[in-house]
């Protein structure tokens, strides 16, 4: 079966257009030129006039050149330090173009965790992400591209300072309605577009809307002056082009009298925006019926995407009838308030932020906020809550892609309960329930994030709802240790532990007792790991609980039996494992008992079987973007390679894994064991290759992008033919006991 990566983490990101990029030559070739000499330009303007828009293509333009020079022949290689300020046209975005859209961060905390979300990169460290950013950047050729960020000014420009400061070869392009006041910023003002070209964006959007539309002879005066009374602002024209399906250019016009402009004012709205797409909106929002408004209202409490299971529960009441919320989110489309979009998750629907925060201020204005943002959090805890059951489930997949695509909204739901401290016991629930995404997903940064904050606010260990706390905290022990963090591990565990004593909660004691296992695991104590670990599977069957952390615990016992030399018994576990990971479509768990099992079949000398498992085991954990499984099997697997007689192909794997280290820990924590293939690997093919051919090879591996090493890795089980044993081949390795280090049993 193959699983699809959740986040692309190749050179570009930018979103394919649904419509065609109407006008803007002139402007997008000045903007263009800007780039080719400045480092940092902020497009700016009023709200609707296509500020996205004009960034996007002049982003795609700039990934073409980038695509080019990634294709083209290598040019010679530059002095150190020398990449950056004014590379050769070719090679200014070699290493891609990404898109950070920032309008829906309200924490900014998590400023930088978006912008490390966008560049693809996972962290499973203790480093702050700033810090990620800095290293990652040092030494690429790289355009990054800022998207309403005018909320975050301050921090914005703070972050984007210093990333400029400490990397010569990036660019920043940003949109938003202010610079960002920084030296060396070259401002774009962006104006609405010139009558001609309005007139054929408003033209080409109402075609799209009703294909019986045309511009005619006796249409095009009520058409121009409709451009005009707009001021040729592009979201303004595109919502009006929405009405031109039902009313007539006239009609349209007669609509945009003063009457309705004025009930758009102030208060209302809230939006310092230009007075024509004030007007625009405002017009939109009283040709709504009572129910449409009422439904634009309620939908700004959600942040990004929603689908229309959500949309139904949160919106629907008794003014407000939940089987007609389908229709009106129909006529919301046919207006243009909503957009519809294919996601990994199904269709989600979308409001443009300028459309959300006109909705948002007639909500407040209602007196119904609060309220609807209770809902909302009701229904994302409920979402939670079904993910973590059907994480054990053929379904795990799914469920990881639907997380990702609602990560916006959890955010949101996890504010609100930090919004108000009698709900904290809820925020800490939520946390402790994504723990699968956290720990599972390449998401560890983030999840400590939400879990510091809401077992460290005020009135966060009161004890009337202790089982929300220690679920947060043995989900933080857990989140601490793969992070390397033992301290802030051991001390969550020690205090879920003594709590679950107290209370009486055995579930949350054998969840301490495991994690804390795991704790031992990561540093090198297998004799402990091995007690704690049996007797939380034991803790576990008393109490009845079955899922993937229980089954992770059996294979990290495993892990410790195999690493101390007992393959019999990790077989047997792991065996168990496999078996019941495949009666119940688990994956995630299932990788790490494929990486224990080829593990004991490398040990053995059977290279065809532990590459057919870790072929598996590396697919799985790249599509769940599990970035501490991936590396441990990906550095398995080039010892294999090297055992079926391919040094310069180990060297290859070698190298390219050695860069998501730098996302995991300095070798996982300096673990002996878990890094005993890494070193076994280096000995065994520098052996064959000599040290200078050998780090050529591991030079041309680190040049990889991740999603080339996962094509190269899984295409390699086919294109290897040496066996152990085969012309070329060499006797399995042994990696437990002798390998480990000396002062462990």
């Amino acid at each position: 079966m193959r699983h699809r990566p959740l986040r692309h983490a190749g050179r570009v990101n930018l979103p394919s257009e649904l419509s065609g990029f109407i006008g803007r030559g002139a402007e997008l070739a000045a903007l263009g030129r800007l780039l080719e000499d400045s480092r940092l330009v902020t497009v700016t303007g009023a709200g609707g006039v296509g500020k996205s828009r004009l960034v996007l293509a002049a982003a795609r333009a700039a990934a073409g050149g980038a695509r080019e020079a990634a294709e083209g022949a290598p040019e010679a290689e530059e002095a150190p330090g020398a990449r950056g300020a004014r590379a050769p046209g070719r090679e200014r975005h070699r290493d891609g173009v990404r898109l950070a859209e920032l309008a829906g961060v309200r924490d900014p905390g998590l400023l930088e965790l978006t912008l490390s979300e966008a560049l693809g990169l996972t962290d499973h460290t203790t480093r702050p992400p700033r810090t990620v950013l800095a290293e990652h950047l040092a030494d690429r050729y790289l355009l990054l591209v800022l998207d309403g960020f005018e909320h975050l000014v301050e921090e914005t420009a703070a972050l984007v300072r210093e990333l400029l400061l400490r990397c010569p070869g990036l660019r920043v392009l940003a949109a938003g309605r202010r610079p960002l006041e920084l030296e060396g910023e070259r401002v774009f003002p962006l104006a609405p577009p010139v009558p001609a070209e309005a007139l054929e964006l408003l033209a080409a959007r109402a075609s799209a809307a009703d294909p019986a539309f045309a511009v005619t002879g006796a249409n095009r005066a009520d058409l121009v002056e409709l451009c005009a009374r707009l001021d040729g602002i592009p979201l303004a024209l595109e919502l009006a082009a929405g009405r031109l399906r039902t009313l007539s250019p006239a009609q349209v016009l007669a609509r945009l009298e003063d009457p309705f402009g004025l009930l758009t004012g102030g208060a209302r709205g809230g939006l310092p925006r230009h007075r024509a797409l004030r007007t625009a909106i405002g017009w939109s929002h009283e040709l709504c019926t009572p129910a449409e408004r009422l439904l634009w209202a309620r939908l700004s409490v959600f942040a990004g995407q929603f689908d229309l299971d959500a949309a139904e529960y949160v919106c629907a009441g008794p003014d407000m009838p939940v089987e007609g919320v389908l229709d009106l989110v129909g006529e919301l489309l046919a207006q243009s308030l909503l957009v519809r979009e294919e996601t990994a998750a199904g269709v989600r629907f979308r409001m443009l932020e300028t459309v959300r925060l006109y909705g948002a201020g007639w909500l407040e204005s209602l007196g119904d906020a609060v309220r609807l943002r209770r809902r909302h959090r009701d229904w994302y805890m409920g979402l939670a809550t079904w993910c973590e059951l059907d994480w054990f489930s053929p379904r795990q997949y799914e469920v990881a892609a639907l997380v990702e695509v609602e990560l916006p909204n959890l955010r949101l739901a996890l504010d609100c309960c930090l919004d108000e401290p009698d709900e904290l016991h809820l925020g800490q629930y939520l946390a402790g329930t994504l723990w699968f995404f956290w720990a599972g997903c390449g998401r560890l940064t983030e999840g400590r994030h939400w879990l510091d904050r809401t077992l460290d606010a005020p009135g966060g260990t009161a004890t009337e709802y202790e089982s929300s706390r220690l679920k947060a905290l043995w989900v933080l022990g857990y989140v601490a240790a793969l992070q390397g963090d033992a301290t802030a591990s051991m001390c969550a565990l020690h205090e879920c532990r003594d709590g679950a004593a107290r209370s009486g909660n055995r579930v949350a004691a054998a969840y301490a007792v495991h994690r804390l296992g795991c704790l031992a695991l990561v540093s090198d104590d297998m004799a402990r790991a091995r007690e704690l670990l049996g007797e939380a599977l034991e803790q576990y069957r008393a109490a009845g609980e079955l899922n993937s952390n229980v089954l992770m615990c059996q294979v990290e016992l495993g892990m410790a039996l195999a690493f101390l030399g007992d393959l019999p018994g990790a077989l047997a576990l792991c065996g168990e494992v496999r078996e019941i990971c495949e009666e119940r479509g688990e994956l995630w768990t299932k990788a790490y008992a494929l990486y224990v099992l080829a593990y004991a079949a490398l040990e053995a000398g059977g290279t065809r079987e532990a590459r057919r498992l870790l072929t598996e085991c590396v697919e799985v954990n790249h599509a769940f973007n599990d970035l501490v499984g991936l590396v441990l099997a990906l550095e398995l697997l080039a010892l294999v390679t090297v055992a079926e007689g391919d040094p310069a192909e180990a060297a290859v794997l070698q190298g390219a894994a050695e860069p998501l280290w730098g996302g995991v820990g300095l070798q996982l924590f300096g673990s002996g064991y878990f890094n005993a293939p890494r070193l076994l690997c280096r000995e065994r093919a520098g052996e064959l290759l000599g040290a200078e051919r050998y780090a050529a090879y591991e030079a041309e591996g680190r040049e990889l992008s991740r999603e080339s090493l996962v094509v190269r890795a899984l295409r390699g089980a086919a294109s290897v033919p040496r066996q152990a044993g085969a012309p070329g081949g060499m006797p399995g390795p042994r990696l437990s006991r002798s390998t480990a280090p000396a002062d462990q049993p």
